[in-house]
């Protein structure tokens, strides 16, 4: 039987991560308030943005820029695509 949170994103009941899926307290935090549809949303986000910054994510600056983009998305104003960006509908 899997675990239930209220997501904090979905602003619903739906099933929970298995572990937490980044490391301190805010993976913890994320662990206890983040479905798992809506960390499906949140890699799509990270990959959009990893590839539109054209980041290095073995890089500590581009570590720390998605770290606090994840912490936007769940839990502050959300995490915006670069101004630039279009995406691709084909």
């Amino acid at each position: 039987m899997s675990r239930k949170v209220h997501c904090v994103k979905l602003q619903q009941e739906a099933d929970g991560l298995d572990r937490p899926p980044y490391p301190g307290e805010l993976g913890q935090r994320i662990y206890d308030n983040v479905s798992k549809q809506a960390w499906s949303m949140w890699v799509q986000q990270q990959t959009m943005l990893i590839n539109e910054y054209r980041l290095t994510p073995a890089d500590p600056k581009a570590r720390s820029f998605l770290e606090r983009e994840m912490e936007n998305f769940f839990f502050g104003q959300g995490s915006a695509p670069p101004p630039d960006f279009s995406p691709d509908h084909s």
